[in-house]
């Protein structure tokens, strides 16, 4: 049997990894010396396997022991080696380095933040996940009112047993009633965010992005909502020549209420907002509904308002000429590359909000 002190010594002096596991096969490999020994213990008479037994395990053990501390030991000293000569220049040129680009929904979102706190707007938000009473009930559509099945609504699992199930938002309209319970009016916000509704095409996702505006104030009429939104839409699409069409439509919330197209117009083969060529429908809107003004507990003969709502996706489509609305959702680096926007294109209303 080998000394101990004679082949732990060797562990223990090791210069790197290689000569450690040269000595570790040596002694704990298949022809190992450690190895022999502990066959052996097969081919002794009891007698004799009774006193070296114990003695060969506990030589094993100190070994594989030494072996692990000297292993450490060694890569400890390599990794304080690297750190001490591997660095970083962090003063080279980011040029050459991959870099990310902001999502076309991120970038239009801003912009919308842009214009509308121009005009006194501020930025309400709201859960996604909400109670059938605000995102139905509180906007003038009761239990049994048809308007709930257009909405294609997701419903979520009860949490406890004989619980109204809650619902992923089907719009933003359930922050303008949280908005007019905890803040006195007057108001003026938008409602940017996700929503979600079960349908999907070139033009629908389960998922999508949506704005919504409220004011609400004393004498407010359909004229200021048309001024409101042809301001609006000059200043995003960044056109002068913007026309607005408003068109009898409903909605439970609104009262009356109207679609708004914008005029377009052919410019290098792609439709473009701008012009008269056509129409096309871009926002919902309406006065505001006396009951949904009462169910928050204002006085709808004192109180009046206007709401619009329109996709933020689809905005980013007609302004950045996108065809397929689910591409947005797919992650895919090529498209975020090419119609993605660099981390400083800022928006402003001096530098034009496309930046």
């Amino acid at each position: 049997m080998p000394a101990d002190s004679d082949l732990i010594d060797r562990i223990s002096a090791a210069p790197d990894l290689g000569a450690l596991e040269q000595l570790r096969v040596s002694a704990l490999g298949k022809s190992g010396s450690i190895t022999a020994l502990l066959k052996s213990l097969g081919s002794m008479d009891p007698e004799t396997r009774g006193a070296e037994a114990p003695k060969i395990h506990a030589l094993r053990e100190a070994v594989s022991t030494a072996i692990a501390q000297r292993k450490a030991a060694l890569e400890a000293a390599e990794l304080d080696r690297r750190l001490a000569t591997e660095r970083i220049d962090l003063s080279l040129p980011a040029s050459e380095t991959p870099s990310g680009t902001v999502h076309p929904v991120s970038q239009v979102m801003d912009e919308l933040t842009e214009i509308f706190a121009d005009l006194g707007f501020a930025v309400a938000e709201g859960p996604e996940i909400e109670d059938q009473w605000h995102n139905f009930t509180a906007l003038n559509m009761d239990e049994n009112h048809p308007a709930r099945a257009m909405m294609d609504t997701f419903y979520c699992e009860p949490r406890e047993p004989g619980e109204e199930p809650r619902v992923l938002r089907t719009h933003t309209s359930p922050v303008q009633i949280r908005t007019m319970q905890s803040t006195p009016p007057p108001l003026r916000i938008i409602a940017p965010g996700r929503v979600y509704r079960s349908d999907s095409d070139a033009t629908h996702t389960p998922m999508f992005h949506q704005v919504e505006g409220l004011v609400i104030d004393k004498a407010i009429h359909m004229g200021h909502l048309k001024w409101t939104l042809e301001t609006f839409l000059k200043a995003f699409f960044e056109r002068d020549d913007v026309v607005l069409r408003m068109r009898p439509s409903y909605f439970p919330f609104t009262e009356p209420s109207a679609e708004v197209d914008v005029g377009w117009s052919m410019e290098n083969g792609r439709r473009v907002v701008g012009g008269s060529e056509g129409w096309m429908e871009v926002l919902g809107s309406g006065m505001v509904h006396p009951r949904v003004i009462a169910a928050c507990g204002l006085d709808p003969d004192e109180w009046q308002g206007f709401a619009f709502g329109t996709g933020v996706d689809r905005l980013a489509m007609l302004k950045y000429g996108m065809s397929d609305l689910r591409a947005f959702f797919d992650g895919d680096i090529r498209w975020l590359k090419h119609y993605g926007f660099r981390a400083l294109d800022i928006p402003t209303l001096s530098a034009g909000v496309g930046a």
